[in-house]
């Protein structure tokens, strides 16, 4: 990056971060360190509960995700307004009566205290996790600016992120977001605009986008269904259902956000905007990711977009050839395409045309060059899977001076914004329901302030660590997802039957949720099942096995049941 790239990223962090943390002045007791006092309004969470969702993996990933498999990634979000409809309607009300602090602590109050801290396990496995790949996505950007190792880049992003939350928590953490969302927005359209303008003058927009889907990179709806396949609309509307029930219904990192509201109105209102404006956005995102591959049809694109891993291979006799073969394969495609945008401006243009055939043709014979390219890095030690880069080898090689810095800012705002709030919800989850409760009850409120700053440093730490392994999961759009789904099931069956049946025991769910957390891993291990039904095959065997269990003990003869019972 030039020097003023490197004067806008530095202005644009910092400014955000001191916005935050100013907002965040009062924040001196664990009422209002943890949930701001209820103090937040609408727009406020709403923009933060979607900024917690957009971190860097959303601009890294996504975009590299449509330019390589298309836009079908946006089915998965198609379950979102059913989910966001129902938590308003039935789990908003039921946390805020509660006055709780944490979903889970709800748990002890409708079953037991091992319900509740086994649904805090399960909580702080997922999301301890999850935080490490939303850390290592930002370390990605400085190893490719700065040419340092990604664990260094890693350590430095955790530190930032941790001290940044330590000192100002959950206020500091949303109104932070809200600026971040308008840098977000800001920095997506400069990306869009800088591709239709980097475009040759005889392509024009309504040709770039004949072309993306021409590749099959507007292939928005799979109508197919296929148990093995990750994304389709019946995967999209029935497993995304459940996956976004869980996440917004069950998550504490989604949940703490919507606890800070001044009323059940202002947190409907929260999670409604999200329904309606999460799909439009990510459509968005993915919108450039294809328009980006556009733009490669006339820009010669590496044969890997991983610098360092091609470089292993680069002078190497086998990769020769295949470098040939990739550049031929590149300029037929090339003058296919300025063939086939000629065609489509004279509206001649039909599904058997000579020049769609030779341009999809070409397309084959690329893929079929970087696949090969890839083995081979593998087989010398590399990583092949370069989506994580697409989108940022564009952002640094292609954008003006100035633009780049936003852009990357726009990625580390995102990555402070989502790796805040995942961290800032452990802690919270850790004091509340574990510490508070089982280690060091009836201590003081400047005590409990203190564990909270200590456990966010902690969590931070984990995360940083976990982060070292992230590069070895592939598209980390979907590798945080497909964690998630490991264990969401299993927390949406335990709040399913603790809103829905008053009847159901702790014993009972206590039960089923270890069964259900035996299902999902027993799935994912041993099935080609997409990880998006994970969640609805984890919430249907806790409840089956929950109700199992509470039939099973009203048909024990009472001269058998124990003396002592559990709700």
């Amino acid at each position: 990056m030039k020097p003023l790239d490197w004067i806008v990223l530095a202005s644009t962090l910092l400014s955000i971060i001191a916005y935050g943390l100013y907002r965040s002045r009062g924040s001196n007791t664990v009422d209002r360190y943890l949930l701001a006092g209820k103090t937040m309004p609408w727009y406020a969470m709403a923009l933060s509960i979607m900024a917690t969702q957009a971190s860097a993996i959303t601009f890294l990933s996504t975009t590299g995700q449509s330019f390589v498999d298309g836009m079908r990634f946006v089915q998965f979000y198609f379950g979102l307004p059913l989910a966001m409809i129902v938590i308003s309607a039935k789990v908003v009300p039921v946390f805020h009566h509660a006055k709780v602090y944490t979903a889970y602590e709800y748990l002890e109050k409708r079953f037991d205290a091992k319900t509740r801290v086994l649904a805090s396990i399960i909580f702080l496995c997922q999301r301890g996790l999850s935080a490490g790949l939303t850390i290592y996505a930002p370390a990605i950007v400085l190893s490719m600016i700065l040419g340092w190792p990604e664990r260094a880049t890693t350590s430095m992003m955790g530190a930032l992120v941790v001290t940044y939350t330590a000192l100002g928590g959950i206020k500091a953490v949303t109104w932070s977001d809200v600026q971040q969302m308008c840098v977000i927005f800001l920095g997506l359209i400069i990306a869009l605009c800088t591709v239709f303008v980097l475009l040759p003058h005889s392509v024009s927009i309504p040709d770039a986008v004949y072309l993306a889907g021409a590749a099959g990179r507007l292939n928005a709806v799979t109508t197919k269904f296929d148990w093995a396949d990750r994304f389709n609309i019946w995967s999209g509307l029935l497993g995304g259902t459940f996956l976004f029930l869980s996440y917004f219904g069950c998550d504490q990192s989604q949940v703490q956000r919507y606890l800070t509201g001044k009323s059940i109105a202002q947190s409907r209102l929260s999670l409604l905007f999200n329904a309606v404006a999460k799909i439009p956005m990510q459509f968005f995102i993915l919108f450039i990711g294809a328009m980006v591959f556009v733009f490669y049809l006339f820009t010669p694109p590496p044969v890997l977009f991983r610098p360092l891993d091609l470089s292993r291979v680069a002078s190497t006799a086998q990769f020769q050839p295949i470098q040939r073969e990739y550049s031929d394969a590149w300029s037929a495609r090339r003058s296919a395409a300025l063939s086939l945008a000629r065609v489509h401006q004279a509206g001649e243009a039909s599904t058997d045309s000579a020049e769609l055939a030779a341009y999809r043709a070409a397309q084959r014979r690329l893929d079929d060059a970087r696949t090969r390219a890839a083995r081979l890095v593998q087989s010398r030690g590399g990583d092949s899977n370069d989506t994580n880069y697409i989108f940022l080898s564009f952002v640094t090689t292609y954008l003006p001076t100035g633009i780049v810095g936003l852009v990357i800012a726009v990625i580390f705002a995102a990555t402070m914004s989502a790796s805040s709030g995942e961290i800032n919800s452990l802690a919270t989850v850790s004091v509340v329901d574990i510490y508070k409760r089982f280690v060091r009850p009836g201590a003081s409120d400047h005590h409990y302030l203190t564990a909270s700053r200590f456990f966010t440093l902690f969590w931070g730490i984990y995360a940083v660590g976990f982060a070292g392994f992230a590069g070895r999961l592939g598209s980390l759009i979907e590798a945080v997802n497909r964690i998630g789904s490991l264990f969401y099931g299993t927390l949406l069956g335990c709040f399913v039957l603790a809103l829905g049946f008053r009847r159901v025991g702790g014993t009972a769910v206590f039960l089923g949720m270890l069964a259900g957390e035996a299902a999902i891993l027993a799935t994912a291990a041993f099935t080609d099942v997409s990880w998006l039904w994970y969640n609805g095959i984890g919430t249907g065997v806790v409840v089956i096995v929950a109700f199992a269990a509470t039939f099973a003990r009203r048909s024990t003869p009472q001269s058998q049941q124990p003396s002592r019972s559990f709700r």
